[in-house]
């Protein structure tokens, strides 16, 4: 689920357990956890509602002042639904932050990494590039996005989402700006240079 920056907090320290949007249709699934920029969050509930029918109580839950300034600030278009989202934050780590800081890799692990890889290389319409990019991010740490995709000859958005895919194998770490490998991406790499 996204939220913009001034709700990190509220989420974060479980101030904020409730959220209203206007989609087309719902775009998460109670039961399942979610990642914002506030941590990790579990949504318990999603029902649609009237707009009129917010509280300001539960505008407060959301991290506003007032049900009105809820509604002012729906996004979308008028005719969607809006919709009721109820969520718990998650004090468990996230699986990928542990996967991350998992080094601790034997010939299984490193045949796995190498299959998941070369399935990411085998549907991408524009070549393998899993490898490159792994060297590339080692080569040049916290260097912005824009410019590592220009040194691949990529639009910045699909790289980023290319390299999102090696994060949620826990080999890159995500900065501000650029990434870093993981302890276990520079446990790979350094196995597949031996």
């Amino acid at each position: 689920m996204r939220f913009i920056k001034p709700f990190w907090e509220g989420i974060a320290d479980g101030s904020i357990t409730l959220a209203f949007r206007r989609w087309r249709r719902p775009t998460v699934v109670a039961g399942r956890p979610y990642r914002t920029g506030g941590g990790r969050v579990e949504v318990v509930t999603v029902s649609e509602i009237d707009p009129a029918a917010i509280t300001d109580a539960e505008a407060r839950r959301a991290g506003h002042e007032s049900a009105n300034e809820v509604r002012e600030q729906l996004r979308g278009e008028s005719g969607w639904p809006v919709f009721r989202v109820e969520f718990r934050r998650l004090d468990e780590p996230d699986p990928r932050d542990v996967l991350a800081n998992d080094a601790d890799l034997g010939p299984d692990d490193i045949a796995a990494i190498d299959a998941r890889l070369d399935r990411l290389d085998r549907a991408a319409k524009h070549g393998p590039w899993t490898r490159r990019y792994l060297e590339l991010i080692a080569e040049r740490p916290e260097v912005r996005a824009p410019d590592l995709a220009a040194a691949m000859g990529r639009e910045t958005q699909p790289f980023k989402l290319d390299v999102r895919k090696l994060k949620n194998l826990g080999l890159t770490i995500s900065l501000n700006p650029g990434y870093r490998l993981s302890p276990r991406g520079r446990a790979y790499l350094d196995s597949a240079s031996r």
